[in-house]
């Protein structure tokens, strides 16, 4: 009953707002769309400390069932959900799309300007972009709860419609309309194309086993299924999903999308939408067909080490500050990628790990640098301005904390994941190609050398600013972040430091479960235990299936 409450707040409020309420001044679908989202994160916290499940008939005919869970993989996405879901809502207060009858209630959450002024012409209403971001955060927890490979798929495609609309009605008002047309075009035919890779691989591993409970698939782990079967559903699954990640070389429909897409969009995209492509290569190909799954790890992994340079090399010479920070998703999700092609619990552990330092991370990044944007009217650091670090300190700081974590700086959340994704593909499992993992575990430290080189290069751009401008009066100085925006950037930045210093208790999370999906013992990978040692008789930390 608390997980189907917990998913009916959300859609609920999002239904009201699409339809009934779709005419609501913004305060009132502000206010409602707050109360929802805050509403959400309250029973989050009671569903993933309880860890309830339902399992009911859903489509008898079919053998479908109703069947939610949490575990320890899907925790912390919950969270990082349910927390960001909150975070959107009210770091949008005041920059709501408008239309011409809208009096300006929209209130003010730190001074900068109306990124959808009115005399712009009509937009849609504030409803319908509370919405889509309730609609697309409802989609996503369903993803991260469903155990049922079916209900998985449709909990998986409720984001692509809601995600459109953010993308192509209520883009960047500076973009064109052919521009905003393109990116959501492109985010729809590609993640179509990988939704019906993925739909074909569900329906063949269904049909083959004779379920579609991923409890029963996980525990099975294949048996039944021949290895032509298993290749085939893994190949599916993985390219699929992948699409969604997005790995290289089918990356090439994120960075317009980010560019286009409005701040709170920017946000879901890049720290929860992402994830739900690498949680999907972990919850249904990895445990369900694990034969499959060891041919195809060694293309997933270069895929992945490939997208870490192509990411990095793309960094160094983007104008566009926000094209930017979507290159680099590019290149953090390589190393998920390269964690999860591993074949061990240290490997899936980081991957998992650095699925949610990558959420924070770009989360403030797309927080900062959206603001940014609705600031300066555009994101070009080819422009002169003034220091970041002194007409806007606060800001500033959370842009450094922001790319000193996605550079891998230790004692911030960064690092961990990527560190310990390294060593896994130092280490794969044996029946992994050793010279293969160990070359992408080599691409993996010069991504690490290319993230420090952009991200200092951004650092020196915006915070420190061009040597000798003065160009204040005539450019216009930027307020600082402050109410909403401000508590929202001060949690980001807290959590992003706190799970940079204490990463057990994140790892100690997933350990079992992941331990579980691989059908080995249970270890965990802490920071003050290197991978590798011995943490009881005869276990080893990362040693492989």
């Amino acid at each position: 009953m608390a997980l189907t409450l917990f998913l009916l707040v959300p859609v609920v409020a999002a239904a009201w707002l699409l339809s009934a309420g779709r005419g609501s001044p913004v305060r009132v679908a502000r206010l409602v769309a707050l109360a929802a989202s805050a509403l959400t994160l309250v029973i989050a916290v009671v569903v993933v400390t309880f860890r309830p499940e339902v399992d009911a008939r859903w489509v008898p005919a079919l053998s479908l069932r109703w069947h939610l869970a949490v575990d320890g993989i899907s925790v912390p996405l919950v969270l990082l959900t349910a927390a960001l879901g909150l975070a959107v809502v009210l770091h949008a207060g005041g920059r709501e799309p408008r239309t011409d009858s809208d009096t300006g209630d929209a209130g003010d959450t730190g001074g900068s300007r109306d990124p959808y002024p009115a005399a712009a012409g009509p937009n849609p209403p504030a409803a319908t972009f509370y919405g889509c971001l309730l609609l697309t955060e409802f989609g996503a927890l369903a993803t991260f709860l469903a155990r049922d490979a079916v209900l998985f798929f449709v909990a998986f495609e409720v984001v692509l419609v809601p995600m459109w609309v953010l993308i192509s009605r209520f883009g960047d008002p500076h973009a064109s309309e052919r521009d905003r047309a393109d990116a959501s075009n492109r985010f729809v035919l590609f993640t179509a194309l990988g939704s019906t890779l993925m739909l074909v691989g569900i329906l063949i591993l269904v049909t083959a086993s004779g379920t579609s409970d991923l409890t029963e698939l996980a525990t099975a782990r294949g048996s039944g299924l021949d290895r032509g079967t298993q290749l085939t559903v893994a190949v599916l699954l993985v390219v699929g999903l992948g699409i969604k990640v997005p790995l290289w070389p089918a990356h090439t429909w994120l960075p317009p999308a980010h560019t286009v897409a409005p701040t709170a969009g920017s946000v879901l995209l890049a720290a929860v939408l992402l994830k739900m492509g690498t949680y999907g290569i972990v919850r249904l190909a990895i445990p369900t067909v694990p034969d499959g799954f060891a041919s195809v790890a060694p293309f997933l992994a270069a895929a992945g080490a490939v997208g870490i340079i192509w990411g990095g090399l793309a960094c160094l010479v983007e104008r566009d500050l926000k094209r930017l920070v979507a290159y680099s998703s590019v290149a953090h999700m390589g190393f998920v990628a390269i964690g999860l092609a591993s074949g061990t619990q240290t490997g899936l552990q980081a991957a998992l790990f650095a699925n949610i330092a990558h959420g924070l991370v770009s989360a403030l990044l797309f927080f900062v640098v959206g603001t940014l944007k609705e600031r300066w009217g555009s994101a070009d650091l080819t422009v002169a301005r003034d220091a970041l670090r002194d007409v806007s300190p606060r800001t500033g700081f959370a842009l450094v904390v922001g790319f000193a974590a996605a550079l891998g700086l230790p004692g911030l959340v960064g690092f961990w994941g990527e560190f310990i994704a390294v060593y896994a593909a130092w280490s794969p499992a044996g029946d992994r190609p050793t010279g293969l993992f160990r070359v992408c575990a080599v691409v993996g430290v010069v991504g690490m050398a290319l993230a420090a080189a952009y991200s200092l290069r951004v650092l020196r751009t915006v915070w420190a600013g061009h040597s000798g401008w003065t160009g204040a009066a005539a450019a216009g100085r930027s307020t600082d972040a402050r109410g909403a925006e401000l508590a929202v950037l001060v949690t980001l930045v807290v959590l992003i430091i706190g799970a940079g210093v204490l990463p057990r208790p994140l790892l100690e999370v997933t350990a079992p479960d992941s331990a579980a999906l691989l059908g080995v013992r249970s270890t965990t990978v802490t920071a003050t235990q290197a991978p590798g040692t011995t943490v009881e008789p005869g276990t080893t930390v990362g040693a492989g299936p």
